[in-house]
């Protein structure tokens, strides 16, 4: 279990079996959802009842294992919109992520089926992302 008494004085709403945040759970469940399954969430899905008070990043999945860090870029984009008074640019959450080999039980789907733009990277994937390079080197490990 986490140890999230150094929060005992923020009022927080966790979910029991993940400790995520517990508006997000359903979307992240990991017996539901893959990583790229999780729709695209922000300030609202993260929201604590204290005030202006977000937990964003891995640590607003808790125990999920679906986080990727374009997730945690858009929820930070999100809070951050919603914090300096742009409600609007809050709700918009724009995200689109790929269905990797990593995540999906489709093994011969890679990061390199989608519509990703890419450049000729160095290492000799077919990804132009470093990120998506890495994520389809892990899938030809793992899925081959």
């Amino acid at each position: 279990m986490t140890d999230t008494s150094f929060l005992n004085e923020v009022r927080i709403n966790l979910d029991s079996a993940l400790e995520s945040i517990e508006a997000l759970a359903p979307l992240i469940d990991p017996n539901i959802h893959s990583c790229g399954t999780v729709r695209p969430h922000g300030e609202q899905e993260l929201r604590h009842p204290e005030k202006n008070f977000y937990i964003v990043g891995m640590k607003s999945y808790g125990r999920a294992p679906t986080f990727l860090l374009a997730t945690g870029y858009e929820q930070v984009r999100s809070v951050m919109a919603y914090l300096t008074g742009d409600v609007e640019g809050a709700k918009e959450v724009p995200l689109e992520l790929p269905e990797t080999g990593v995540c999906s039980v489709n093994s011969a789907s890679s990061c390199c089926d989608s519509d990703i733009p890419s450049t000729e990277p160095k290492d000799g994937s077919c990804c132009g992302s470093p990120v998506l390079a890495r994520l389809e080197i892990i899938n030809r490990f793992c899925c081959e």
